[in-house]
């Protein structure tokens, strides 16, 4: 007879596994991967070091789950951003604006999650999720091509720019050791106008 967990049993598995995942964000939130240490995530989650390689093989497989469900939380704001009946060009500015204004409302967690040494393992899901980042852009332009508000153009490749052209500008401000910001909307605003001015839309 094959043994099987009791639902209480289930349930407790399923509630560590949460805490490991609220206290490694919580940390990276708070100071990047760095201070998201496995020994400082045990004592947040109120559990053993070895209780979390029970759910996580290393401390790379944390992280990639802890960025890809961060992500995914991100995708959904950004989508419901994106989503109206205003022109492409427009869309594109408001949802452009909210990741940036988000990012440097949060600058610990958006500078792990776009431009922190990592490793390899980790920076391979980063790479995946500004896929799905691009993926809300190019809906946008694909859209604003079929009704003539923007140019014809490679909706992958210009989605690709916009995303690595917002990451980019926002890693100095966000940086630890460069985030002097002192205007951050006219950096928001700067951010917005160029995006839309790359993919033919007016500012």
């Amino acid at each position: 007879m094959s043994y099987r967990r009791s639902p209480l049993m289930e349930e407790r598995l399923a509630n560590n596994r949460e805490r490991i995942l609220l206290a490694t964000r919580k940390l990276v939130s708070e100071g990047g991967f760095r201070e998201a240490q496995i020994s400082a995530v045990a004592t947040v989650a109120g559990i053993s070091t070895g209780m979390i390689y029970r759910y996580f093989p290393s401390k790379a497989d944390l992280f990639v789950e802890v960025l890809g469900a961060a992500v995914d939380q991100e995708i959904k704001i950004l989508t419901q951003a994106a989503a109206g009946h205003e022109p492409a060009g427009e869309r594109l500015g408001k949802t452009v604006t909210c990741f940036v204004r988000r990012a440097l409302k949060g600058p610990n967690l958006a500078y792990a999650f776009i431009a922190e040494p990592v490793d390899p393992e980790v920076d391979t899901a980063r790479l995946r999720c500004r896929k799905k980042f691009g993926d809300v852009f190019k809906a946008i332009l694909v859209e604003g091509m079929q009704k003539g508000e923007l140019p014809e153009q490679d909706p992958d490749a210009s989605a690709a720019c916009i995303v690595g052209a917002f990451t980019e500008a926002l890693v100095g401000p966000i940086g630890p050791t460069t985030r002097n910001t002192q205007d951050k909307e006219r950096l928001v605003a700067s951010i917005q106008s160029f995006c839309i001015r790359a993919v033919g839309g007016a500012p």
